[in-house]
């Protein structure tokens, strides 16, 4: 391997060759929390997101070979059509893991990681681990080192290669069949920015889902000898000189690699909204919280928007009326209206009956945007300011710092169980409170799971009928 090799051999090499004992402490310990959170958001999802239902009817429909599980549902189907149906619920409720740069790994790679381990058996706990820490090192090396200027849609144009490289890891595969499921997961490393932004559709709720069955079929189709293309990342028409006119910083992507694991930078969501809106939420909910607000006499809400920001309360009447509750999550005048009305945000506040609740939209509509380019997205996720204004005139205003869920202040296993137990209870068929300790403490320990069977019967437990419906 020489450096005047693409970047693409350099990656799979790595991907192929790393083993649990190379994966740092830090980066097994957030490995393991994040198939925990991932499996707790998928189980929610059945329970509150009623338009995941058609991608269950699809895969039901489609049948096939009962290789993996489609958690929380009595369904097993094919290692690709079940990792579509749980990345599809991972990203369902915007409730999954994410980066301090933003953009979601999580949802994708661990979908992907357990049907490839179901549907090839024999897989051991530390070969779980090692697969995500693959994947989510990778990522965050792509999306920490390209030019991004809000095109792309990182989660999957990036990370149809690190997903690919996670599934290539719990396979098995060599270097060379790895390079080339990297190659392959080139046809669909796709996705813009618009399905973030865009309202009234379900793509932004889905994606996950369709990065996750293409990354199994890379993996399978590699394995039985397909090739990928052998200069798919610096070639003069490679993914980075398309995609990003050649600025990506090839040097950082590399250092280091083998013996630092950039995974433990994940992070792991306090609220079940969009991860850009969290420190307006921090502001609001201490606001209240330091200042004894009355809710009741509140005359305006000033939110203190960036670039980024702005693209979620516009346009402003629109984003203040959400059809569906994906939409919800995502428009911040949504977001801190619903915060401001219930004192807090819980997994159980975004509902149908909270998008017409008179009280929720009457505060929804306090609630003003305030342009301030001091708000805007360059490296890292853009601070929050929230002013409340009032009615006898006093104002009271925050800067959501120090929040949960940041490097600063990562949420513990204690908080990660308290996050899974309340996203099993709000599944379509409830985990037992038995079902959820065991769940914790099988995957707290997974490095000593000997295999799939300690820990998927317990998550499968809660599972409905994928005919049933999904409130």
């Amino acid at each position: 391997m020489t450096d005047q090799d693409d970047l693409v051999r350099h990656l799979s090499r790595h991907a192929a060759k790393t083993t649990y004992d190379d994966v740092s402490e830090g980066a097994r310990l957030r490995a393991k929390q994040g198939i925990l959170d991932t499996l707790g958001v998928i189980l929610a999802a059945t329970g509150r997101e009623p338009r995941i239902a058609p991608v269950l009817d699809l895969v039901a429909e489609n049948g096939g070979r009962p290789e993996a599980t489609v958690f929380g549902t009595d369904l097993r189907v094919p290692a690709a059509a079940a990792a579509l149906a749980n990345g599809t619920l991972a990203h369902a409720l915007d409730f999954d893991s994410m980066t301090p740069w933003g953009a979601h790994a999580d949802s994708s790679i661990v979908p992907t990681v357990l049907a490839l381990a179901e549907k090839k058996g024999g897989a051991t706990g530390k070969d779980l681990i090692k697969a995500v820490a693959v994947g989510e090192d990778m990522f965050i090396r792509f999306i920490t080192n390209v030019g991004w200027k809000m095109d792309w849609n990182l989660s999957t144009s990036v990370g149809a290669f690190s997903t690919t490289a996670a599934g290539g890891s719990i396979a098995g595969l060599d270097d060379t069949r790895m390079f080339h499921a990297m190659g392959l997961a080139s046809t669909h490393a796709a996705g813009v920015m618009e399905q973030i932004f865009g309202i009234g559709s379900d793509m932004r709720g889905m994606y996950a889902g369709f990065g996750a069955q293409g990354c199994v079929n890379d993996v399978l189709l590699a394995e039985k000898g397909m090739y990928g293309p052998p200069a798919m990342f610096d070639g003069p028409a490679g993914f980075f000189n398309v995609y990003f006119k050649g600025d990506y910083n090839r040097e950082k992507m590399l250092e280091g690699l083998g013996q630092e694991f950039r995974g433990d930078k994940m992070l792991y969501k306090y609220w079940p909204a969009v991860g850009t809106a969290f420190t307006h939420v921090h502001a609001a909910i201490e606001l209240m919280r330091e200042n004894q607000i009355d809710k009741d006499e509140i005359a305006e809400i000033k939110v203190y928007v960036g670039n980024f920001h702005q693209r979620m309360c516009t346009p402003l009447k629109v984003r203040q009326r959400p059809e569906l509750l994906i939409d919800a999550k995502f428009s911040l005048p949504f977001v801190i209206g619903l915060t401001m009305s219930k004192g807090d945000l819980k997994i159980g506040d975004f509902s149908a009956e909270a998008m017409s609740d008179p009280e929720v939209l009457a505060m929804v509509d306090k609630v003003v945007p305030v342009e301030d380019s001091a708000f805007d997205w360059t490296d890292q996720l853009p601070a929050g300011k929230v002013e409340v204004v009032m009615a006898d005139g006093r104002r009271f205003a925050r800067i959501g710092d120090d929040m949960p869920g940041t490097l600063e202040r990562p949420l513990t296993w204690e908080q990660l169980g308290q996050k899974f137990a309340e996203c099993a209870k709000a599944a379509a068929r409830p985990l037992s409170g038995d079902a959820i300790e065991r769940a914790i403490r099988v995957v707290r320990s997974l490095e000593t799971v000997e295999g799939l069977s300690e820990l998927l019967p317990i998550v499968q437990s809660g599972g409905a009928d994928a005919s049933s419906k999904v409130a």
